[in-house]
């Protein structure tokens, strides 16, 4: 039951985010080594920080249209034609990819209906599936964290409505490979289930160009951002692309819960397209390569991350949550496993931090390497 008789019940089923209280438990710190973070550790562009002010300034302060600042969704809009070609590919702003995450499942998953996705998953993912009343259905994908197109098949039910996925992933960084996102989007197709790709780390993968599973089912809905990209993640700004009558939906939802992204910040999101951020890119590859194998150096089990700014890595002793009380005791901060997993055997940290920090930090792990 919840703690105060005027709750509902629905909340019962999160609690403070794990993350979140590691943010908390590094404030009270005085010099910790916080690898548990995820975002950028690069500011804004200046580019488009001149260009939210002057928006301000020149009083774009009140609403926008719910789908979005026409000069940015028309700017969206002709990216992902270019890109897709596809008849019916509609593009709806929204508040953050969180806002999209909302809108979409409130938009396609009744009570009842199942929803598929990954372990290690997106910490909002099961969640955020329980407060529309739907069922998580979780699939392991230990201990390479690539998917199994078997196992999605074996997972499909006449319950099912959606399947998440999300390459590059958070926790573990890892990219789906072509033959996967192809045979993913083509199970979805064929059993007639909503496929939604997260791709907010869209540009932070490393190895090769991203595999889209809209390239091989032009219904799939796919979620993207500015907020990693660019820096910007207070910002609160994302999309979503897909069938006009998802979209449209969707849009009719946003004006009844979070109305419209930041106006201003729209209008100043149009000097990204200026930004070059390959150099970052870049960057963050060679932070990952000082990790893992600083990493492995010290004996630790770890998979490559192929993108974003995470590496998973398996906890000595076998418990990702004692391990982080280790850590903190050394005044480095990563987060436990098991806040993305069912499992409790691993913990995240994040490369976003300056190259000195990670090498303080893999000193420190050198020390916690042996149980």
């Amino acid at each position: 039951m919840p703690s105060h008789p005027w709750l509902a019940d629905r909340t019962d089923r999160f609690d403070s985010s794990g993350i979140r209280k590691v943010f908390d438990l590094a404030a009270k710190l005085e010099n910790p080594i916080n690898l548990s973070i995820g975002q950028p550790d690069f500011p804004a562009p200046d580019a488009m920080k001149q260009a939210a002010a002057d928006a301000i300034h020149a009083d774009a302060n009140g609403y926008s249209l719910t789908q979005g600042a026409p000069a940015l969704r028309e700017r969206l809009q002709a990216e992902v034609d270019k890109q897709w070609g596809h008849a019916d590919r509609k593009l709806l702003i929204t508040s953050g990819t969180s806002g999209a995450l909302n809108l979409a499942m409130w938009s396609l998953v009744d009570p009842g209906d199942e929803v598929i996705c990954f372990d290690p998953y997106f910490v909002m993912y099961p969640t955020l599936t329980e407060m529309v009343g739907g069922v998580p259905v979780v699939i392991d994908t230990y201990p390479d964290f690539q998917i199994d197109p078997e196992r999605v098949e074996a997972a499909i039910t006449p319950r099912t409505k959606l399947i998440l996925l999300n390459s590059p992933a958070n926790p573990t960084g890892v990219v789906a490979s072509e033959g996967v996102a192809r045979a993913v989007a083509q199970i979805a197709q064929r059993h007639g289930v909503a496929l939604l790709s997260d791709e907010i780390y869209r540009r932070f993968s490393y190895d090769a160009p991203l595999p889209c599973p809209a390239r091989h089912n032009d219904q799939t809905i796919v979620v993207d951002g500015f907020s990693k990209s660019h820096g910007v993640t207070g910002w609160r700004l994302g999309w979503v692309h897909g069938p006009s009558a998802v979209i449209d939906k969707m849009a009719a939802l946003q004006q009844y819960t979070f109305v419209c992204a930041p106006h201003p910040l729209q209008i100043a999101a149009l000097a990204a397209w200026d930004v070059d951020i390959a150099p970052l890119v870049d960057g963050y590859r060679e932070r990952r390569d000082l990790v893992v194998g600083g990493l492995r150096e010290a004996g630790y089990t770890v998979t490559t991350p192929g993108g974003a700014f995470y590496a998973f890595v398996e906890a000595p002793g076998g418990s990702g949550a004692e391990f982080v009380k280790r850590a903190i005791e050394h005044e480095l901060l990563v987060i436990p496993g098991g806040v993305f997993s069912r499992r409790d055997t691993h913990f995240r940290l994040s490369f976003a931090a300056s190259e000195a920090t990670l090498r303080r930090g893999l000193e420190v792990f050198a020390k916690l390497a042996s149980p």
